[in-house]
């Protein structure tokens, strides 16, 4: 099947909502396209390490929220393309200053245990996620979002109850904001936002994510869930939409090896996995019905130790500018990972929805070039072969993580004589390690969390929950406030990768690609959702 037909077949998918009953067996069809399903709706993918928490108030990864998007369900979901759906909400309405959003809910959603779902749930929710008390990793994104009170909940300065959003009736929300955010409905696809069942939370307290105990509101309910193995979940015959899904069952597998992962998934095991880095040309040679390559709103960098006690050399920004320069990301993107990946000299993504990269001059030199300035800015900074830098580089475990860490420190070594020393770690010590400090340059991996700038922009906010190098410019932070009022916040944006280029907090390395092999029978897969947010309510399997 082409790619495009694969598309095709995506967008056919989202009009099952549309449709009556269906029951996958040997001859049942598809309502859309007529083609007959598999008896066997089961779909199996792999991940490369567990998950920190699959608790929306708690998720901050990935692989996690892709989980919380089954078992869950917000305000809105995203199509096929990425535009905004009904979820729990059917629609909503803004004030005339754009400061008060008023969400109109379903009647018919309910919990798995047959509770209805009520705005209510959507009020404890947020309050939790922002409250001192959970200490999520992903709390400012409530502030992020402009509620009202966000940042003094956060802080502690206020009782969550005087969070700006208020049940006015069961199914109506009221949410109010500080200033007008165009793109505020976005950001309630995010898993921060979705509701959660404040009785089972307070009877189980934090094992109120295990099987035996989670009521959930998605698509689909937690059935097994083994610790750096497996996690599976099942239909949920409570979902409001629960007759128009197809898939049965969904089982995500913890292989750390990709290329044990794609030996398993050759022999069959596997519905979907990641292609090893530099496999790409070969398989998409092979199986180019089920090797895929698109652009997804993700950034690969590296970040440097800004703290205060953090190793003096790389406060110098000469020398993370002269690190950044002698990073050949052209032999990154071409050589070691080969996806479709796109060299990266500015944070945000080059696809993100109406941002227009900026020129920035390093982008237009020639790789000779910034290798000379490189070796300059280094040796003005005191270094050179008689005082050789040395260095931490940590990532977390993962074979393509390490082979970009390899040619990079090779590349350090071969223009600037710096001597790297190269640590993995497992992804929950990784994430303690960066939050802590606990590193000299740390790899880094930042995915959309809405289709704007700003997800990645904020991020060099001295407020911001991931700016783990905890770079400080009171430019960048009003730059970066003012663009949140602003008609046309593009000037904004480009002064902001300036002084990414300038200062380097990081290494903007390269731009993102999914590259995924499937298998031919499943269809359904957002191609199109340049965030590459996937629900399996919408995925199914067609007959050999």
């Amino acid at each position: 099947m082409t790619l495009k037909t694969k598309l095709l077949a995506t967008t056919s998918a989202l009009l099952i909502a549309t449709t009556g009953a269906l029951y996958a067996d040997a001859h049942a069809t598809h309502p859309v396209t007529g083609e007959a399903l598999a008896s066997d709706q089961s779909f199996t993918y792999r991940v490369g390490d567990e998950s920190p928490s699959i608790d929306p108030g708690l998720v901050e990864d990935v692989d996690g929220a892709d989980v919380v998007r089954d078992l869950f369900e917000g305000l809105y979901n995203q199509d096929a393309a990425g535009n905004l759906i009904p979820g729990v909400a059917v629609s909503h309405t803004v004030s005339d200053d754009g400061l008060i959003y008023t969400f109109t809910l379903r009647d018919n959603a309910k919990w798995s245990n047959g509770d209805p779902v009520t705005a209510g749930d959507f009020v404890y929710a947020w309050q939790r996620a922002a409250s001192p008390e959970l200490a999520s990793p992903y709390s400012w994104y409530i502030d992020l979002m402009s509620i009202e009170n966000g940042g003094d909940v956060i802080a502690g300065d206020m009782a969550p109850s005087e969070l700006g959003v208020t049940a006015v009736n069961d199914t109506t929300l009221e949410v109010r904001l500080t200033q007008p955010l165009p793109y505020f409905p976005q950001m309630v696809t995010h898993g921060t936002t979705f509701p959660v069942h404040q009785a089972t939370i307070e009877a189980h307290g934090s094992d109120w994510v295990l099987p035996e105990n989670m009521v959930s509101n998605g698509a689909y309910v937690l059935t097994e869930f083994v610790p750096q193995e497996r996690l599976v979940r099942e239909r949920n015959p409570m979902y409001w939409d629960n007759e128009n899904t197809i898939l049965e069952r969904v089982t995500k597998l913890v292989i750390p090896d990709e290329n044990v992962a794609l030996t398993r998934y050759l022999a069959g095991e596997l519905d979907r996995t990641d292609v090893p880095a530099g496999q790409f040309p070969r398989l998409s040679a092979e199986y180019p019905d089920q090797a895929v390559s698109v652009p997804q709103a993700c950034s690969y960098y590296y970040m440097f130790n800004l703290r205060d006690g953090a190793p003096e050399e790389l406060q110098d920004p000469n020398v993370r500018k002269a690190l950044s320069l002698a990073v050949d990301r052209n032999i990154i993107v071409e050589n070691v990972l080969a996806g479709g990946q796109k060299p990266a000299y500015t944070f945000t993504h080059w696809a993100t929805a109406g941002f227009e990269t900026p020129n920035i001059p390093m982008a237009d030199m020639t790789q000779a070039d910034r290798n000379t300035m490189a070796q300059e800015l280094l040796a003005e900074a005191g270094y050179g072969s008689d005082n050789p830098l040395s260095i931490d580089l940590v990532y977390n475990t993962d074979e393509s993580h390490r082979a970009v860490a390899i040619a990079i420190s090779q590349m350090w070594k071969q223009t600037l004589g710096v001597e790297t020393t190269l640590a993995n770690q497992e992804w929950q010590t990784f994430l303690e390690a960066r939050s802590n400090g606990d590193f000299d340059v740390a790899r880094g991996g930042w995915c959309a969390d809405y289709n704007e700038a700003s997800t990645f922009l904020d991020l060099m906010d001295s407020g911001s929950g991931y700016n783990d190098s905890k770079y400080m410019n009171p430019e960048v932070d009003a730059l970066l406030a003012e663009a949140k009022t602003s008609e046309n916040p593009q000037a904004n944006y480009d002064r902001v990768e300036e002084f990414i280029a300038q200062d380097t907090p990081i290494i903007p390395i390269y731009h993102y690609a999914a590259v995924d092999m499937f298998a031919e029978d499943l269809q359904g897969w957002p191609y199109e959702n340049f965030e590459q947010n996937w629900y399996s309510k919408d995925l199914y399997k067609i007959a050999e």
